[in-house]
């Protein structure tokens, strides 16, 4: 086993773990490594061939592949930044030791000064859906990877079942590859994905989105014929008297996705039970010193723009637990309340110098709504919403004034109050 050590090192080489280690550098830390399982940086973002990255960053749109090549340039810039491609990580301890295998070294074990987890997400599997399993399921991503990668189409006839801004885009791009994407079904009242994506990836191709449906059966023994759809009632449950075949030989499934943490969870980091990543500070450090985690594998976001932003947040706090190697003694929890599915950070320093950003989704759709930030009552911020959605992450910028009214040890509450869609 070859051993070595590193101030900082980086698992994942997506948005999150390529700003992330830039931001580390730029702090002035020069022995940065970058672990990536693939055999080149950008993560998912070399999939995503279609435009709509870049918009809140670069006040452009950029496609995936663009938007992951201008972080890679500035890898390449930076001496004191490598890279271990092809490599997978077995195993992180509570004292930060990593556990990793490649083909060229073989098995590695690497000691850091702090190790910040950006290993992204995965997609949700198929479950309870009766039927055989005959070829032609495929996930969103999966299809993705196989049209823009591999350059092979999955099939010609298609439904899919979940509405995920993935799903949205793959409706989309087997449509203009010449197939036929019969429905997209969701099984709540509205779409899951971004409004953008229903508009021009459904709307704008007449492709039918189906609320409140599902599938029961698959059919088909080698590969598939068809799939027996019907609608849900309001708790769910199938109106067996709405079904309906649906011939196709693809069933795509979009079904949302949830975080990579197995690592996690052999290092013993707490997890948070809503959003299944790792409990984060205003650092995006976990409760695991020295242990930092950002973008998808925290929480899924909906704009890699976003990621990015958490990355540079790891990094930064990174180099400073580096430097100094200091825990906040004093904290303050945030919990969601009326309306607020979780809330990130889920604690924070209340003497950060550079204010924190709070994060949060919503449970459900909501018009003419103000999300309020309070503790015992007392209005700490409010902002307004002309709508809420579950789909789309909101961010609130709390200022170092604000957070310095919070005595430590209290429990800050993000609610949301509207009117009910």
């Amino acid at each position: 086993m070859q051993n070595r050590k590193v101030d900082i090192v980086v698992v994942g080489g997506g948005p999150a773990g390529m700003s992330a280690a830039l931001s580390a550098w730029e702090q002035g830390i020069r022995d940065v490594l970058i672990i990536e399982r693939d055999d080149e940086l950008g993560g998912i973002l070399n999939q995503c061939i279609h435009p709509g990255f870049g918009l809140h960053l670069f006040k452009k749109e950029m496609t995936g592949p663009e938007y992951a090549e201008y972080y890679i340039n500035k890898l390449r810039e930076c001496n004191g930044i490598s890279t271990l491609m092809n490599t997978m990580v077995l195993d992180i301890t509570t004292d930060r030791r990593i556990i990793a295998l490649n083909r060229t070294e073989g098995l590695l074990e690497i000691e850091a000064g702090a190790i910040i987890l950006a290993m992204g997400c995965r997609e949700r599997p198929r479950g309870g859906i009766p039927g055989m399993r005959p070829a032609g399921i495929y996930t969103a991503g999966l299809a993705q990877r196989l049209m823009n990668i591999e350059g092979f189409l999955p099939g010609k006839e298609i439904v899919m079942l979940g509405s995920g801004d993935i799903g949205l885009i793959m409706a989309r791009r087997m449509t203009l590859e010449g197939a036929k994407v019969k429905a997209v079904l969701a099984r709540r009242p509205y779409a899951s994905g971004l409004k953008r994506n229903v508009a021009q990836c459904l709307d704008d191709y007449d492709i039918p989105l189906l609320v409140r449906h599902n599938i029961i059966a698959i059919h088909g023994e080698e590969r598939v014929t068809g799939v027996t759809i019907c609608r849900l009632d309001e708790e769910g449950k199938p109106r067996l008297e709405t079904a309906e075949l649906v011939p196709c030989d693809t069933v795509l499934l979009s079904l949302g996705l949830i975080p990579e943490t197995e690592l996690c969870r052999s290092a013993g980091i707490e997890l948070d039970p809503v959003t299944n990543g790792p409990v984060v500070d205003e650092n995006m450090m976990t409760k695991t010193p020295g242990v930092f985690g950002c973008g998808n594998v925290v929480h899924v976001h909906d704009v890699v723009d976003f990621v990015t932003m958490e990355g540079e947040k790891a990094g930064l706090g990174a180099a400073r637990y580096v430097r100094e190697g200091l825990v906040p003694a004093k904290q303050i929890y945030f919990h969601g309340g009326r309306n607020v599915r979780y809330v990130v950070p889920q604690v924070a320093d209340p003497t950060a110098k550079e204010g924190i950003t709070v994060s949060f989704r919503v449970s459900n759709i909501e018009r003419n709504v103000r999300a309020h930030i309070s503790v015992e009552g007392r209005k700490l911020k409010s902002r307004k919403f002309r709508i809420v959605l579950p789909s789309e992450m909101i961010r609130i910028d709390m200022d170092p004034e604000i957070l310095s009214t919070i005595t430590p040890g209290s429990e800050v509450e993000v609610a949301v109050e509207g009117e009910a869609v």
